[in-house]
């Protein structure tokens, strides 16, 4: 079993797994939820399995891009567990374990085929999106970046390629992107039961993080704002 931890967004997830997929899920999407909820979800999987933490076989979790805030919950809780469990931590890029929420459903509503592109983004201010392009496999094309989208994103791919936008980035850039022959997964929503397969491909390769000086993939600097009022109220 892995449990996956997920909070590169709003939502904050997190699912124990086995080779075949999530055996179990605790997600909320409330504001600000990771701090309080992310400890009290791995809890309750755990205790519902009759497992503790060393009878796991790694901890994985989303390492970014997304919320500096989120990111940095996320990867501190699963260092925790795997240094005091003394398992191996996994890291997941966090546009691989979205794209392994688009199911055979979904590819087939959007009439995506062997030569479609998948395109996961994350919403990062703005007209910013942090987003990677992926084949029909799950083979990178272009690998994750930060980038305003305008009218001529995207154009530079061939007409014939259908792309799918999904993420709480895409919704942004759907009035934007000019290009033809594009679909957008308005109904998808993040969650750690997308970790699995990359996860257990980690554990069979044993392709693990350094639990001392794992940091998260933050991709750009974490930019604080300027608060609204002063200490004082005023």
């Amino acid at each position: 079993m892995i449990i996956c931890l997920e909070t590169s967004t709003a939502v904050c997830s997190v699912a124990l797994c086995d080779s075949n997929g999530p055996v179990d899920l605790r997600e909320s999407s409330g504001e600000k939820s990771h701090a309080s909820l992310l400890t009290v979800f791995i809890g309750e999987l755990l205790s519902a399995a009759g497992l503790k933490a060393n009878d796991l076989e790694a901890v994985a979790v989303s390492k970014g891009p997304g919320s500096y805030t989120g990111l940095r919950i996320g990867v501190s809780t699963a260092k925790g567990i795997a240094y005091a469990a003394s398992l191996p931590l996994i890291g997941v890029g966090t546009t691989l374990s979205m794209f392994h929420g688009i199911d055979d459903t979904m590819r087939k509503k959007y009439g995506l085929a062997g030569n479609s592109l998948f395109i996961p983004m994350l919403d990062a201010r703005r007209m910013e999106v942090y987003y990677s392009i992926l084949d029909a496999e799950g083979r990178t094309v272009k690998e994750t970046s930060a980038e305003i989208i305008d009218e001529q994103s995207f154009t530079d791919i061939p007409g014939d390629i259908r792309l799918l936008f999904f993420g709480d980035g895409a919704a942004k850039c759907r009035n934007i992107i000019g290009r033809e022959n594009v679909a957008f997964a308005d109904e998808f929503i993040i969650s750690a039961a997308h970790m699995y397969k990359p996860a257990f491909k980690s554990l069979m390769q044993q392709n693990f993080e350094d639990i001392a000086y794992f940091e998260p993939f933050y991709l750009k600097d974490f930019i604080t704002s300027r608060p609204k009022k002063n200490i004082l109220g005023r």
